[in-house]
């Protein structure tokens, strides 16, 4: 026994990279949100980048050490704080936690702030593998700590921590300031819709030059873009009853009333809406970090070949 959860906060999952390859069977690929984050947290306790660690959102939880334990956070700042003493962590660097210590974030999620934490601990969090990953699907309810969201009162067990020195050398600390969240463009490629001789071109310039918000209902299997009050709605209407195909994370749909629907690690896999875009997979973990109400807007990543 190694934590147990005083506390969830709002929403508490235990995450890896996901699962991979299993799409065609209809199963999402759960995982990270942010695995830039999840990486820089699992090397600071000397990880595999992608070793299953706590992906807290909007509002960290209360943690407690049940015996001597190393953890790192990264990725949204929460304001972590040892919980005795109301002492404050630097979330550039490995903390222990003595038995009985608790932890705490003082912060709840915003634009500025970020939208998921990652809570790394040394040899990873002990959960069953389930076709290839430690990830919970909180679609599917499997994975994770019994398919489910972290509550009050569980314990989590770890793995052995790497021995020290038989891998590349952990760093002393990280750049918070990387995952760069607040202000980047995210980039994007133009799907099938985007050449509709029905007015594909005409919504592909839109999406681009639009300020989008991320909608209230937005949450880990997609999230729901909305435009200024002052424009006009969305990218206009399109037809609602095409074939289903296949969708991945990262695909920008388009809803009926025309607007932007992006598809994130717990989105499905099937889908009838058009795919006017696609955001590229360096900018997926820019998506994890963008709270209810953050501003979003999007860059071409088109190359043209008679340039």
């Amino acid at each position: 026994m190694t934590l147990e959860v005083l506390d969830p906060g709002l929403l508490l999952t235990v995450q890896d990279l996901g699962r991979q390859g299993h799409e065609h069977l209809g199963v999402p690929r759960a995982g990270a949100a942010d695995t830039r984050s999840l990486a820089a947290a699992n090397r600071l306790v000397g990880n595999e980048p992608g070793a299953a660690a706590l992906e807290a959102t909007l509002l960290g939880p209360r943690l407690r050490a049940l015996a001597d334990v190393e953890i790192a956070i990264a990725g949204a700042d929460f304001e972590p704080v040892r919980l005795t003493g109301n002492r404050p962590v630097d979330g550039s660097r490995a903390i222990r936690l003595a038995a009985d210590e608790e932890l705490g974030f003082l912060e709840a999620g915003d634009p500025d702030r970020g939208c998921r934490a990652y809570i790394a601990i040394a040899g990873g969090i002990d959960v069953p593998v389930v076709l290839g990953s430690r990830s919970t699907s909180l679609a599917g309810a499997f994975g994770g700590f019994d398919g489910r969201p972290l509550r009050a009162g569980d314990v989590l067990r770890t793995l052995p921590p790497r021995p020290v020195g038989t891998d590349e050398p952990r760093p002393g600390q990280v750049d918070r300031s990387a995952a760069g969240w607040t202000s980047e463009p995210i980039r994007i490629l133009p799907g099938p819709a985007a050449d509709d001789p029905d007015g594909g071109s005409e919504r592909w310039a839109t999406l681009l030059d639009t300020t989008w918000t991320v909608g209230l209902d937005s949450d880990r299997r997609g999230l729901r873009l909305e435009p200024p009050v002052d424009a006009r709605p969305g990218l206009g209407a399109v037809p609602a009853d095409q074939p289903s195909h296949g969708v991945v994370v990262g695909a920008i749909q388009l809803s009926p009333a025309g607007h932007p629907l992006v598809l994130m690690p717990d989105g499905g896999v099937t889908g009838g809406y058009p795919v006017i875009a696609i955001v590229v997979s360096a900018d997926l973990p820019l998506l994890g970090q963008l709270t209810p109400g953050a501003a979003i807007h999007f860059a071409s990543a088109r190359v043209r070949l008679d340039e």
